[in-house]
């Protein structure tokens, strides 16, 4: 997997408990060879689609010691699946509110459908293999873990 001039495309990766930053994340994907850059940030929301009528009150995120090295994983798998110039991913852990950033990932390619698919393909890869947990309590006082990993 190899970026412009033999680089490694992989520009940033973390699981953190501060607040994350979208412009950080496009920043880190920057590269004058791409033509398009894909970028998802996914939120905190105030209810999950299963639980009709019971809104979210409170969210927190656990990692797994190897999430990192299994994001790692990930992404070596996505650069080497498609012509990656540039990507990150990064994951929120700890107590969060409803509208803060969970997480956010970009990748940059030379063409923007390559650019949507790989992005997909990151997002989609993270939140199936990286031992990422999350916990949710409802306003009814139940309560649920919900696996990221498939």
């Amino acid at each position: 997997m190899q970026g412009t001039k033999g680089e490694t495309p992989i520009r940033l990766l973390a699981i953190r408990e501060t607040p994350l930053s979208v412009d950080e994340v496009f920043a880190a994907v920057g590269d004058d060879t791409a033509g398009g850059t894909a970028l998802f940030v996914g939120t905190v929301r105030d209810h999950d689609g299963h639980r009709r009528g019971a809104a979210v009150t409170s969210l927190a995120y656990s990692a797994h010691p190897t999430a990192e090295a299994e994001l790692r994983r990930v992404a070596e798998a996505v650069g080497g699946e498609y012509p990656v110039r540039a990507l990150a991913a990064v994951h929120r852990v700890g107590e969060l509110k409803v509208g803060d950033l969970a997480v956010v990932v970009a990748v940059s390619c030379p063409h923007r459908g390559e650019a949507f698919a790989a992005c997909r393909s990151l997002i989609d890869s993270l939140k199936h293999s990286v031992p990422i947990w999350k916990h949710q309590t409802f306003e009814d006082g139940t309560e649920e873990w919900v696996g990221a990993c498939g």
